[in-house]
């Protein structure tokens, strides 16, 4: 994976100076810009992929990450904005999508740049309120507890005493991100919003989903997938189906 001189936050698996969209992507709580690796070679030839790379993992493990969306919202967008010379698009999952989302209204707020499309995939919308527990200050036997069931982290990870403490104040980062997140109505967005949700997702139904439609005053679709919050994995042919038919759309 190639990554931009001086620039950690953006990375290019396989670089397509011709495309003509550009597509940035954002992880789920946990995981890095390796999740995204693979869809190089699955996407239109028009299009180039930027898995974004947050602190606290993959090439960046040892940089603290940030608990909190504006400051990190705040920091990534300077980063990203000499690639926006061109038509792009983000796609966030969970965690990733509620930072595009944020990501794309400071975007046009500050910068005057909005993406072409916004794809949210297995995360409720923001206006939706969170109807459990925050986990992120629990002591780390029941944080643990709690990773297993939402059944993100490998098992064999969780076992790994010596990784675990490697990725706990990452983890720990993430769902403070999203639990001390207070959502503030601001105008619609002027693009389509694409939702993506997992048929067998506990966390997230259809409805909340829907209520993306709410965000916007251009279309909305909603696409429901087999699996449950990570069918982002085992549903990826499906999904990543999809996605290629609204991207070639918007070029």
């Amino acid at each position: 994976m190639t990554i931009a001189s001086s620039n950690a936050w953006v990375t290019c698996p396989q670089p397509n100076p011709n495309a003509s969209l550009r597509l940035f992507c954002f992880p789920y709580a946990g995981g890095s810009a390796f999740t995204f690796r693979s869809w190089a070679a699955q996407l239109p030839a028009t299009i180039e992929l930027y898995p974004i790379e947050l602190p606290g993992r993959g090439l960046r493990i040892r940089e603290k990450p940030l608990p909190r969306m504006l400051s990190l919202v705040q920091t990534i967008a300077p980063f990203l904005l000499p690639y926006l010379d061109k038509p792009f698009a983000f796609f966030g999952h969970s965690m990733g999508a509620l930072v595009s989302f944020e990501l794309a209204r400071l975007l046009h707020k500050e910068y005057k740049c909005s993406p072409s499309h916004l794809f949210v995939s297995g995360r409720r919308a923001p206006q939706v309120p969170d109807p459990d527990p925050p986990i992120h200050t629990l002591p780390n036997s029941e944080f643990l507890q709690e990773l297993r069931r939402l059944n993100g982290t490998p098992e064999a990870v969780l076992q790994n005493d010596e990784l675990m403490q490697l990725l706990l104040p990452t983890l720990r980062a993430d769902f403070a991100v999203l639990e001390t997140y207070v959502y503030t109505p601001q105008p619609l967005l002027d693009y389509p919003i694409t939702a993506f949700g997992g048929l067998q997702d506990p966390e997230v139904c259809c409805e909340v989903l829907e209520a993306w439609r709410d965000q916007t005053r251009a279309a909305f679709s909603l696409h429901m997938f087999p699996g449950d919050h990570f069918f982002l994995h085992t549903a990826q042919s499906l999904l990543l189906q999809s996605l290629n038919q609204t991207l070639i759309q918007l070029q």
